[in-house]
């Protein structure tokens, strides 16, 4: 099962908990998480790879709350991160710092010398420019710290393009030419030790087809420089597997692992992994009441109390997100519905042209599929407070991040004695 969210005498439950319970105590809107589908997310990595024993990095991105990271990590997991913020939330979690990945195009010297001090595993580097300045940051720190170049292997993933990031278009990685580049110019580096590769070619990749792709185009590389004597000690397969939002057919981690493992039979890499959406998407989701229902000549619309701040994925990508009764309704009609928030902009929808069950004020609906990219993209928009967060272990739940007040929206603003 890809999920523990299901219905029960037409109520929908997370595990052991009815949704609708948790609705009245925490009000709406909430994203509740189920810590058994993240955790057996991981585990089902962890088996399919087993042989090779990877270092699978959770993408942090997906989904940063601090009980989720801590589950992960309790459960052997590292961390990828993107940032000065998310460094500090892995530690926050209690990440060792040897499982900690630093990946993205924007690093600042502050933020590599957080990460250098932090004692962190390795660095995934994007550019000669990223290169020459850890290079000065860690010499003046009188360090040596381990240094992986992001490889762009312009493979298509067959994916959207705001979340394809393997063609040569994009703003990630060395080209196979320059990264061949650094190696050769590696003694110019005498703090960085420059023994690893990364690649990662996009997100919601449904078929393992690009990944081979790339991974074969990356072994020939690496072939090359062992060849001329470079050593490589690690191998960052990045992450980007698929799951289902709706009639998506996604393969599994086995399936996956069965495409994968022979291509590096043989080699002695530490082989790292950054799943995110694959263990966090549909971990996770978005519960909304409904404040209104509206019927123009062109219409039906749903309006809810959650609106593109809260779910920003189908306005910036046209995705798509399951829509659940939370408490079903026997017979009743089916109406096809524009679901819309209270956003003063005409892309604040969460789905559009939907056939569910008739909706009346005070509804709940659910979201499905939200774990990854949910909370992880809301904002204030429109002076909204962020939605609470939930997490469910069987027959138990907590709130893993209050609500948002208005207080907290003019938290560090001040107005000046002068206006």
């Amino acid at each position: 099962m890809m999920h523990d969210f299901e219905y029960l005498n037409r109520e929908l439950y997370c595990e052991s908990v009815r949704v609708r319970d948790i609705a009245s105590r925490v009000g709406t809107p909430f994203y509740l998480y189920s810590y058994k589908t993240f955790t057996e997310h991981l585990m089902k990595l962890q088996k399919a790879f087993k042989l090779i024993d990877p270092l699978i990095c959770y993408s942090m991105k997906a989904n940063s709350n601090l009980a989720i990271l801590r589950s992960l990590v309790k459960k052997g997991a590292g961390l990828d991160i993107v940032s000065g913020g998310e460094l500090f939330r892995a530690r926050e979690a209690g990440c060792d710092p040897s499982k900690i990945v630093y990946a993205g195009v924007g690093k600042t010297d502050s933020e590599m010398e957080q990460a250098i001090r932090a004692g962190i595993l390795l660095f995934n580097v994007e550019s000669l420019q990223e290169l020459d300045r850890l290079e000065r940051v860690t010499a003046k720190l009188k360090r040596r710290i381990n240094v992986s170049l992001r490889i762009n292997p312009d493979v298509d993933p067959g994916t959207h393009a705001h979340i394809t990031t393997g063609k040569a278009e994009t703003k990630f990685g060395l080209d196979l030419d320059t990264a061949h580049l650094a190696f050769m110019r590696k003694d110019k580096y005498p703090h960085l030790s420059i023994c690893g590769v990364h690649v990662h070619i996009g997100s919601q990749i449904v078929k393992s087809e690009p990944f081979v792709k790339a991974f074969r185009k990356v072994l020939i590389f690496l072939t090359a420089l062992e060849r001329e004597g470079h050593r490589v000690k690690f191998l960052n397969l990045g992450g980007g597997l698929g799951i289902i939002y709706s009639d998506e057919r996604p393969q599994t981690a086995e399936q996956f692992a069965k495409q994968i493992l022979p291509l590096f039979q043989g080699r002695k890499y530490k082989v790292i992994l950054e799943p995110g959406r694959f263990i966090a998407g549909n971990s996770g989701i978005l519960v909304t009441r409904v404040i209104d229902t509206k019927q123009t000549k062109a219409k039906h619309f749903a309006i809810v109390d959650a609106g593109m701040n809260d779910l920003i994925r189908p306005a910036l990508y046209g995705s798509h997100h399951e829509i659940w009764p939370v408490r079903q309704t026997r017979a009743a009609k089916k109406v096809i519905y524009d679901v819309v928030g209270p956003i003063c902009e005409s892309g604040d929808f969460l789905a559009k042209n939907r056939k569910v069950q008739e909706l009346k004020a005070n509804d709940l609906i659910a979201f499905a599929s939200a774990g990854a990219y949910g909370f992880s993209m809301a904002s204030n928009y429109n002076a909204r407070p962020r939605a609470a967060e939930v997490l469910v272990r069987g027959s138990r739940f907590e709130v893993v991040r209050a609500r948002e007040t208005n207080q907290d929206l003019v938290r560090g603003e001040r107005i000046p004695k002068w206006v």
